[in-house]
């Protein structure tokens, strides 16, 4: 009952939630058109020679509030999503049962029989040396949720479950060759692709929450949600950076953190990068430079393929700049979102937030581009498995809690990165 009183006080909340975002969005649509206004203002006074302190602090106080709604949009969407997220109780006998057992040795300390139930409840079928139960399916999907939810590039990349430690994926990277030929020439061999193999292996993340055996008493605490609530946001953290600059040793390895070479220069194994136009920064606005050119030579320098279901991602500090760029024809290349439930865009297309990623410094990457569902892999190994440890924090129970995952780049040509010129 308290996994259907979990989600039934989740569903309300969602459906308060959606009233809010309509507010949010129509405070944040306002706020928008507020900063354009007191933007251009600032620009055409800087062109004047008349630069004003008041003006300045007023532009960057609007674009501070434009960003907070931002974030109050997507925290209500992403939690009218945990409520939406969640499908029927599972009514498995098999699955009732290990829930039930492992309810008990949670609290207790009693396995009865776990292994045996796990077994049984197809969620083990083979032994494994490092010991604890797996967790409960409903449990395992409440952490997988709210990662969903937290983690960017988790949430904007292929995710795929494995049963072992590796995952392996054969890609064609080109070479394959056709010709036309008349009605009845001879069909000479063409080249045949050449295959490259990837490989993604799962890593070890852990979190070691604590409770105390009075806590674990109370028969009205929902453990399933405790455990996901008090894990998921550490593994989300560890994650998210791991999957942004991860150097791939013992964690997986970072979007960021592969070769990088100029896009003319480009090859599979390395990322092709735009320059900004400038050292230390964006180009400055004139008659003969755009900051804007950039993102705009990024967005072409993509494949048409990957352009239809590409995004930008970058951090909230990178996006507060950006925000104020135009296009060559004098309109904001930033827009809000168009609905509730959406994200807001930049030329016309999906931008992400995630803090994970450099700002905008002398020689760093603070923009990617791409498609990510493409170009990026993260493998979770299936099972999420808790140790007891009743015996070092008295009167605390420890539960080292663990997961196995990995993540790297599968499509090199998917994603495109953006780099500030060095000193």
């Amino acid at each position: 009952m308290n996994m259907q009183h979990t989600r039934a006080r989740g569903l309300v909340a969602a459906r308060a939630d959606a009233t809010g975002a309509a507010k949010v969005l129509a405070d944040l649509t306002k706020a928008f058109e507020d900063f354009k206004v007191e933007n251009n203002k600032e620009l055409a006074d800087l062109k004047k020679g008349q630069a004003d302190v008041v003006q300045t602090e007023k532009v960057d106080r609007i674009n501070a509030e434009v960003e907070k709604l931002g974030k109050d949009l997507d925290t209500i969407n992403a939690a009218i999503a945990a409520g939406k997220i969640g499908g029927a109780v599972q009514e498995d006998p098999d699955k009732v049962a290990h829930a039930t057992a492992f309810d008990r040795f949670f609290r207790r300390g009693v396995d009865n029989g776990l292994h045996d139930l796990e077994v049984k409840a197809a969620l083990r079928t083979s032994s494994d040396t490092d010991g604890g139960y797996l967790v409960p399916e409903e449990t395992e999907a409440g952490i997988d949720r709210v990662l969903g939810t937290v983690s960017t590039i988790r949430s904007l990349a292929r995710v795929v479950s494995i049963s072992g430690d590796t995952y392996k994926k054969l890609i064609n990277v080109g070479g394959a060759t056709s010709g036309w030929v008349g009605e009845e020439e001879d069909r000479p061999e063409t080249a045949t692709p050449t295959l490259r193999e990837i490989a993604v292996n799962a890593k070890e993340l852990y979190a070691n929450p604590a409770i105390t055996q009075t806590a674990l008493d109370d028969s009205r605490i929902d453990i399933a949600a405790w455990l996901a609530d008090e894990v998921s946001i550490e593994f989300a953290e560890q994650e998210g950076a791991a999957f942004a600059t991860g150097d791939g040793v013992k964690r997986p390895r970072g979007l960021f953190a592969y070769d990088k070479v100029a896009n003319a220069a480009y090859s599979w194994g390395k990322m092709g990068y735009v320059a900004s136009g400038k050292a230390g920064g964006f180009a400055e606005a004139s008659t003969t430079a755009n900051p804007a050119d950039a993102l705009i030579d990024l967005y072409y320098a993509l494949k048409s393929g990957y352009r239809n279901g590409a995004s930008w991602l970058m951090s909230d500090r990178t996006m507060s700049q950006v925000r104020k760029f135009k296009d060559p024809e004098g309109a904001y290349i930033w827009a809000p979102p168009s609905g509730s439930a959406e994200v807001a865009t930049i030329l016309g297309k999906p931008v992400h937030n995630d803090d994970n990623v450099a700002g905008v410094s002398a020689g760093s990457f603070p923009i990617a581009f791409g498609d990510f569902n493409r170009g990026y892999l993260i493998v979770d190994r299936f099972g999420i498995r808790v140790v007891r440890d009743p015996y070092t924090k008295t009167p605390y129970v420890l539960f080292k809690t663990n997961k196995r995952v990995g993540g790297g780049v599968v499509n090199f040509e998917a994603i495109k990165l953006l780099k500030i010129g060095a000193n």
